[in-house]
This record gives C-alpha cells, structure tokens and sequence, in this order.
C-alpha cells in the first residue's frame, strides 16, 4: 500500500466551483430571523439596506444545494487554493496514538486564516453590486486582514472596527491592514453613537465583537447607501462560502481512500468550524456516513457548553436583527483573552440548531490548556498556530489519546484556520507563565442572561 504523503494538494482544477448550503441537508430549518421592531421574520427587503442584495438571498436560502462561485472569485481563490490536507504524523508519533490525524491548512495566506473564502465574495458582491465600500469588525483581526486585502483587490474602501483588547494586543494587524489601505478604529469608539453610549456605561471596557458589529452596522447604515455592512462569522452566507474548505478536505480525503471518525473545529461564530463540517454533516444529516462532529470553543466564553438557546441581537447596540442561536446575551463582555476571534457572545443559527437537535457535540477549555497544546504542535509540526486554531487542536489531541486508550485507528480531521504570528505577546505570555485562566461564574453568565430581550419568543427560557 501507498504511503500516505504528509501534504496532499489538490490542483486548481479539482478546486470545488460550488459553495455547498449546509442548511439545504438540514431535516429542520434554523428559525427565522426577526426583526427588532416588528418580531416579524425578515426578508430580502429587510436585509438590503445593511447587506449586499446577493448576500441577503444567500442569507435567508435554506434549500439551495449547491450555489455556483462566479469566475471572477473562483480567479482569486486559485492565487491562494487549493488549500493542504495535511498527515500529522509527528503528532501521532508524540501521542503514542493509533489514530491517524489530519488536518486542513488555511493559512496560506495574506491574512493568515481562512477567513479571505468568505472576504473575497463578499467584496465582489459589494463590487458587482455599485458600492463604493463596505463596513465590518474584527476581533483577531483575521477577518479584518481579509476583508482588507479583498477590497483591495476589488477597488472598495475598508472600515474596521476592531475590538479594542486585539487592537492593543496585536498592533501589527492593524499595519497589515493599512498595507490594503483600511481604515481600522478600535471598538468601542467615539466615532459613534453606539460606540459613545457604551464607552459611557462601560469606560474601561476592553470592548467584544458585539460592540464592534453595532459600531459597524451603525457606520454602514450612515453612509448614505454607499456602503454595507459585511461580517466574516456567524451567518449562513459567510457558513456558505467557507463550505469551500470541507468540500476541498473531501476530495482530498477520498483520494487517500480515508473517511473522518471525527471532524474537530474551533468555534467562536461558526464560520471555520461551518464551513469545515459542512459536507461531512450533510452525509451524517442523510445517513450516508456518522461522523462525530465536535466544536472547541474557550472557556471564558462558552456560549455552545453553557449558553441559552433564545432570540438574541448578534450586536452589543442592538441594532441587528434578532437571531435564534446559543448565546451569553448581547450584553455579555467575555474577558480579554487571546483568542480574539473566539470571544463572540452568540453562535451562528444554522450550528446552534444542528448542536440543539443533537448532531453536534461541543467542549470547552481554558486558554493554558489551549496554549499547551498549541506549542506541543509546534514542535511536533513546525507550523505556529493562531490561539482559535489551537482550540481545535487541543480537541484533536485529546480525541487522539482517547483513541490510545482504547486502542482504537480512528481517523480524526481537524481544521487548522490559521498562523499564530501576530499572537507572540500571547505566547510569550504563557511561557513565562503570566497567562491565567477566567471561566466567568453563574453569577457573570446570569449578566448577561438579563440582557436577552424581553420578547414572547423568549418567554419559557
């Protein structure tokens, strides 16, 4: 038999030229989104005059299969795509495993992460559609760079609001950023009304991707119709075009004649882990295969592993549309930890359902946990991973000394969503021992349980 190699690159013909609609395999749709006023369900209208008209069917398309990829995207995914499917076998071997781990790269990029799949279309619709610009937050700054670099690309202006302890903590993203001609602004500011009604509640607030949404949102719907927003997580459109990278694993693991046991992902808003699942999750959906999917998110803000399932805003401001999704309340500020791009209070709809009606499981851990497990990889895989990628990573190692206890070859898949080099203050932190550990309390989850709104839909929660 063949040995497996330890990178398996697909060629640029064998690229996916669809996205895959995970909601169309699902046997029950998420509910409706609401509007904030009415609590009636929203429609295309009702999203156009803060997203991208083709964004907003994409949005609300729950029967959909498959969506072509315009050429103009599939051209600039190929400077970047097809991404590795990549054998850890010095892992394994530092494990004492019999599972076989692999995982799918995404860093090969400007921006380090997976995060430009879901940019580039989003900017080209903005482009295709007349607008001058587009708004959005960033928590890592992962979507922030991509965003960047896409409207770069397409000729768009670039707003970013970026959650204020990442902009402290990683200034070079901001650099980057710039490279690509953004305007980035740390959220919360005073640039608007939002932004000033929660720096006066909360003065030394470090800030969350609530309140740069709102700031966001807010920036977007002043700018006289040139500008929408666009957010990088958490929807079904940003779930849709991330669908790219499980399509891609797929391929890439049938031609190694391997199926994953077990799919692990990093979940902070759902588009890494969304978009890693989805084709696996649509086989288990349909009774073709059962993998376990398994979602990894931090301790310090576990909306899957300790969150409500109600209506919630997506934003801090209130502003957005009401969503139903596993949330810590839109008023929840998880502490500053280091996994900027984890620290959302909410969870996208399409995965809150599918983890509520059982197809999902979900873990949660605290960050040094998280950062041993990331240098560990390092060692053993020479590549650095970014903190939200290591919550996956930490997922995978332990599925793999399960697996030496029992004895048992699963295969585990993990997504590795991308490089950890703008995160040194936070390595270095762990290595010389200042990182600590804060898992809120009942009582700081209860904080932000009062802030879901008080509507009909949310009565018996």
């Amino acid at each position: 038999m063949t040995k497996i190699p330890h990178r398996l690159y697909l060629t640029e013909d064998q690229m996916p030229q669809r996205w895959f609609n995970l909601r169309s395999a699902m046997p029950e749709q998420p509910d409706p989104m609401l509007h904030p006023a009415t609590l009636q369900s929203l429609g295309v209208d009702d999203l156009a005059p803060i997203f991208c008209t083709e964004l907003a069917k994409q949005e609300l398309d729950g029967t959909t299969e498959y969506v072509d990829i315009p050429e103009e995207i599939q051209e600039v995914y190929k400077m970047y795509r097809p991404s590795p499917l990549i054998r850890a076998y010095n892992l394994e071997r530092a494990l004492g495993t019999p599972a076989r781990i692999y995982y799918k790269f995404e860093g090969n990029n400007t921006s380090g992460s997976h995060k430009l799949n879901s940019a580039v279309a989003q900017a080209y619709y903005a482009k295709m559609q007349g607008l001058t610009g587009v708004t959005t937050e960033t928590g890592a700054g992962q979507w922030g760079t991509a965003l960047s670099e896409a409207c770069s690309y397409f000729g768009l202006t670039c707003d970013v609001f970026m959650v204020k302890c990442s902009y402290e903590q990683k200034p070079f993203r901001k650099a980057v950023m710039g490279v690509f001609d953004a305007d980035v602004t740390p959220s919360p500011s005073n640039l608007t009304e939002v932004g000033r009604k929660i720096l006066a509640e909360n003065p030394g607030t470090t800030g969350s991707l609530g309140c740069a949404i709102s700031e966001a949102v807010e920036a977007a719907l002043n700018s006289e119709g040139k500008k929408r927003y666009v957010l990088g997580s958490v929807l079904n459109q940003v779930l849709l075009h991330q669908s790219i990278i499980g399509l891609e694993s797929r391929i890439a693991m049938e031609q190694l004649g391997e199926y994953p046991d077990v799919v692990v992902g990093c979940a902070g808003g759902g588009s890494n882990l969304g978009g890693l699942i989805a084709p696996f999750m649509a086989d288990k959906l349909k009774g073709v295969k059962n993998p376990r999917i398994v979602a990894v998110e931090p301790a310090s803000c576990p909306s899957l592993t300790r969150g409500k399932y109600a209506y919630d805003f997506c934003d801090t401001g209130r502003v957005t549309p009401l969503a139903r999704m596993y949330t810590l309340g839109c008023g929840f500020i998880p502490s500053a930890n280091h996994a900027g791009g984890l620290r959302y209070h909410g969870m996208s709809p399409v995965l809150s359902k599918l983890y509520h009606d059982g197809h999902m499981e979900a873990v949660a851990y605290e960050q040094t946990k998280v950062f041993e497990a990331a240098v560990l990889f390092a060692k053993q895989e020479t590549i650095l991973p970014a903190p939200e990628s290591a919550h996956a990573i930490k997922g995978a190692i332990d599925e793999a000394l399960k697996c030496k206890e029992s004895g048992e070859a699963k295969t585990i898949l993990f997504g590795l969503t991308g490089t950890g080099y703008f995160d040194m203050t936070a390595y270095e932190n762990y290595l010389t021992g200042k990182m600590t550990d804060y898992i809120p309390t009942d009582e700081d989850l209860q904080k932000g349980f009062n802030s879901l709104p008080d509507i009909p839909q949310n009565k018996d929660i």
